[in-house]
């Protein structure tokens, strides 16, 4: 006599249905001392919703024929989610996640707001995800489905690629030192920034302006140096060069 699932929420209500001979006419189906409520009944199968519950507990089936054997019935807690590997990522989707927390072995499915990903399990403590693409750039909750219930106590940030569109001033000494004011869009979550692949201290000022130090050149020679801004979701450079200008001699 088969039960499918054998495993739902601690707190009840997982649809379950038990196959087998002559249950027709149930008249009770029984979780260790709870009573189920049954929905449906054909003299060969009984579906139930299960009562709330918690370990393993026998489920019996009472005909007028009598009460069958027992099959097993296991309860499972809820998940938690303690962390994300990353709290942003590009919003076309496609890198994968990986999720720390507690009852994770029966995860299902993993939703990032409306959109739904299936997970890899790799223990009750860890699974991997593959984030599926974003409506649009900002922040959702990240919500985790197993047999034992939902958990979205965690968001994720879906980042837009940057773009640059222009910069002040346009050039500067190859010392570096020089401070410039980068504007264009999706700044808020800027990793770095480079003058011709050389990183730069900088301070986001908004999602569509930006300030950096111009890094000297790394051989001190003066020269045209494309500026990028980097994110989560990608790169972005500059139309024209910022120019690193020669020191004067006497």
């Amino acid at each position: 006599m088969p039960i499918s699932p054998s495993q739902g929420s601690t707190g009840g209500g997982t649809t379950v249905t038990i196959t087998g001979t002559n249950l027709g006419g149930a008249t009770a189906v029984h979780f260790g001392s709870k009573l189920a409520t049954i929905t449906a009944n054909t003299p060969t199968s009984v579906t139930v919703t299960s009562p709330s519950g918690t370990g393993v507990v026998d489920v019996t089936v009472t005909t007028p024929g009598g009460t069958s054997n027992p099959l097993q019935f296991f309860y499972v807690g809820a998940p938690f989610k303690s962390s994300l590997s990353a709290s942003s990522g590009p919003l076309i989707g496609g890198n994968t996640l990986t999720i720390n927390g507690t009852g994770l072995s029966t995860a299902t499915n993993v939703a990032f707001g409306t959109n739904n990903a299936t997970p890899a399990i790799v223990s009750d403590s860890t699974l991997t995800v593959t984030v599926p693409a974003g409506t649009g750039a900002g922040s959702v909750p990240v919500t985790v489905t197993t047999a034992g219930g939902t958990n979205n106590g965690l968001t994720y940030t879906y980042v837009d690629v940057p773009t640059v569109t222009g910069f002040a001033p346009t050039s500067g000494p190859a010392s570096g030192g020089t401070a410039v004011t980068i504007t264009g869009t999706n700044f808020g979550t800027t990793q770095s920034v480079t003058f011709g692949g050389v990183a730069a201290p900088f301070t986001v000022i908004n999602s569509t302006s930006l300030s950096a130090v111009t890094p000297p050149t790394p051989d001190g020679q003066p020269g045209p140096a494309t500026v990028a801004v980097t994110n989560a979701a990608g790169s972005a450079a500059a139309a024209a060069p910022f120019t690193y200008l020669a020191s004067p001699g006497i």
